[in-house]
């Protein structure tokens, strides 16, 4: 594979994913000007930040006034799991230089990883198609989330409430995880990572979705032990 086919390979196997998360970038930016923030920070915090999920929680926060530790510790909390997708995804690219490695962890999201990991557990691809294929996936979910998030900012006000976009939010997920549970330890894991969410959704500080993610992990090992062992 040439170096021009891995990048494109990535850009075309995460972009049926992007029907999800443009409502997500739409969200995110009309969140944030409706909190009182200006079009151009609301735009410019996915730029920096780069994460969905925390972006939402962190805004609602400052709006009511929560304090900065308070908002920067919550969104450490529910960026843990990057923690977690980075153990697992470096072996895949670890031949990247050291500024290289940066940018590809700023570039690390739920989507590019689930791509990456479903195709490197696919094909035997070289090193460097790897990082490619990466690199596609992850730019591509980039620019979508931010021109998404900077229409969110600056028409989000003419958005009808009634759409409730955010349906598209657990839609992308689960479409994510389906293709990936193919055996029975993935599908135990993800039986309890989902019913762990469920039960544990009233947690403070959104623990409950670090509760989910271990409790996946263990269910998914202690199969994989026993599927070993016979």
């Amino acid at each position: 594979m040439d170096k021009r086919s891995s990048f494109l390979q990535g850009v075309r196997d995460l972009s049926p994913i992007l029907l999800g998360v443009l409502p997500f970038g739409l969200i995110c930016g009309a969140v944030g000007v409706a909190a009182g923030m200006p079009e151009w920070a609301a735009t410019s915090l996915s730029a920096i930040v780069f994460a969905g999920a925390s972006q939402l929680v962190a805004v609602q926060l400052m709006d009511q006034n929560a304090s900065v530790a308070v908002v920067i510790l919550t969104g450490l909390i529910i960026n843990a799991r990057f923690l977690m997708y980075s153990a697992s995804i470096a072996p895949h690219l670890k031949d990247a230089s050291p500024l290289g490695k940066l940018g590809l962890a700023y570039l690390l999201t739920d989507q590019a990883y689930a791509t990456s990991v479903f195709r490197f557990g696919r094909d035997d691809l070289p090193m460097p198609d790897k990082i490619r294929y990466y690199l596609g996936a992850g730019l591509t979910l980039w620019v979508a989330f931010n021109l998404t998030t900077a229409l969110g900012a600056y028409l989000g006000a003419i958005i009808p409430p009634q759409w409730e976009l955010d349906f598209a939010i657990p839609l992308t997920f689960t479409a994510l995880v389906i293709p990936a549970v193919k055996d029975r330890p993935a599908a135990l894991a993800a039986a309890a990572a989902g019913c762990v969410a469920l039960l544990a959704v009233g947690l403070p500080y959104n623990l409950g979705l670090m509760a989910a993610a271990v409790c996946g992990i263990a269910a998914g090992c202690l199969a994989e032990r026993e599927q070993r062992h016979g």
